[in-house]
């Protein structure tokens, strides 16, 4: 059995019982400790952060190369001056569209940008965990940034998010706000913009509006690199690092969350973007299902706990 297998093993019946449990965990209170008991003491040490501050921004791709287009292109139109950014993604070769799009961008030279593509089998890339968890062990930034494929670094973006972490040594930050589009449908002229040939593409920055985030939700967990090289992405969580034959839901954010011990620290990062759509890669089911999944996601519109502005 390779490495790979062994740290990310098949699910047996054990695991549906855990991962129920571990939803359930934050809100009952239960020491994370129990699980990382080295948690708190790691987050103590006073980390040493290089110069220029370097930042690995990992984010994940599933059938969704038309929103990670937009993702990769910012990076080429705005790239940073004031700090080194690595640039991974995780993906699956058996997703040719994502395959074709990276290699598209890797001829791309990106002053202070550099690409890493991760592949993984599809049972692991289907638990976002798993390769979340691989690229924060291996990772040698002073920061990683834990993102999604419809996330966009715009102008100021990531010289801003410098700015932002230099002196801190909170161990999970995030942007306090982001700029989201309202939830597309396929047909949307944004959506199909990017949904041919590989190039680089560019929003209309005026169908965004501002949004206040109070936590570090999914696609804005910003961790100090230290912490992410000793304990990775629920690396001591079994069930998430558990390989399975179809996406699953991400609930593991909020135990991520549980086992720092902390929903994060808001910074001021300008130039955050995010493209919301009603149609989720994942949903390749018999018609009625996939209609009604993107009408319960369309539904879902605004988030818990997030105040809404005008931008």
């Amino acid at each position: 059995m390779d490495a790979a297998k062994s740290e990310n093993p098949t699910p047996d019946w054990t695991t549906p019982l855990a991962l129920w449990f571990f939803r359930l965990a934050p809100g009952l209170r239960l020491p994370a400790k129990w699980w990382e008991p080295e948690m708190a003491q790691m987050q103590a040490v006073e980390p040493s952060f290089g110069s220029p501050l370097h930042v690995e921004i990992v984010s994940h791709c599933w059938r969704y190369a038309h929103l990670l287009a937009y993702q990769l292109s910012s990076l080429v139109l705005f790239p940073p001056r004031r700090c080194a950014v690595t640039m991974t993604v995780c993906y699956c070769e058996e997703d040719r569209s994502t395959a074709e799009l990276l290699a598209f961008f890797e001829t791309k030279v990106v002053a202070n940008v550099t690409w890493q593509w991760r592949p993984l089998r599809r049972p692991e890339l289907m638990r976002r965990a798993i390769g979340r968890n691989r690229a924060a062990k291996d990772s040698a930034a002073d920061w990683v940034w834990f993102t999604d494929c419809d996330l966009l670094f715009h102008h100021g973006c990531l010289d801003g998010l410098a700015d932002a972490l230099t002196g801190r040594s909170d161990p999970l930050c995030f942007p306090r706000e982001e700029r989201c589009t309202p939830m597309l449908q396929p047909s949307d002229d944004l959506l199909r913009a990017a949904a041919q040939a590989p190039r680089v593409v560019d929003i209309d920055a005026q169908r965004f509006e501002t949004q206040v985030r109070t936590k570090a939700t999914g696609p804005l967990q910003i961790l100090r690199g230290d912490l992410a090289r000793r304990f990775g992405y629920c690396g001591s969580l079994r069930c998430y690092q558990t390989t399975t034959e179809h996406w699953r839901k991400t609930y593991e954010d909020r135990a991520f969350r549980w086992l720092l011990g902390t929903a994060g620290t808001p910074v001021d990062v300008p130039g955050v973007y995010r493209i919301k759509h009603v149609e989720k890669g994942r949903y390749h089911g018999p018609g009625f299902i996939t209609r009604l999944r993107s009408a319960i996601r369309q539904a879902q519109t605004s988030d818990a706990g997030n105040r809404r502005s005008t931008a």
